[in-house]
């Protein structure tokens, strides 16, 4: 299998929302969890920048990668996004195979 997490940043709560539902929509994804209000710390044009921003947590499969960071990045305000993926080595196979099937992936691919 290669399902995947997706955690992606965003601006707020409303653009990670629009982000998450284009994903759904588009089947890039078959689930999408908007975290509200986190605080971030990080390096940016030479200086330690501190923002409130939201996160989209993503389940998709590997082979939609490209595509999907490909949408992020059309749908995104940041001139860099994070967008980084994470294998899912466990899983309950129900539900492994409910993001295969919500994402058009094919039995064999589960």
């Amino acid at each position: 299998m290669s399902a995947r997490f997706v955690y992606i940043t965003a601006s707020s709560e409303e653009e990670a929302a629009r982000i998450g539902k284009r994903l759904v929509e588009d089947r890039l994804v078959a689930c999408a969890n908007i975290i509200g209000s986190i605080r971030s710390f990080y390096w940016w044009e030479g200086k330690i920048q501190e923002d409130q921003e939201a996160v989209v947590i993503v389940k998709t499969r590997e082979e939609l990668m490209e595509r999907l960071m490909d949408a992020v990045r059309s749908l995104h305000s940041y001139e860099c996004p994070c967008v980084v993926s994470l294998p899912i080595v466990e899983g309950n196979p129900d539900f492994l195979r409910w993001i295969y099937d919500e994402t058009g992936g094919s039995e064999q691919d589960a």
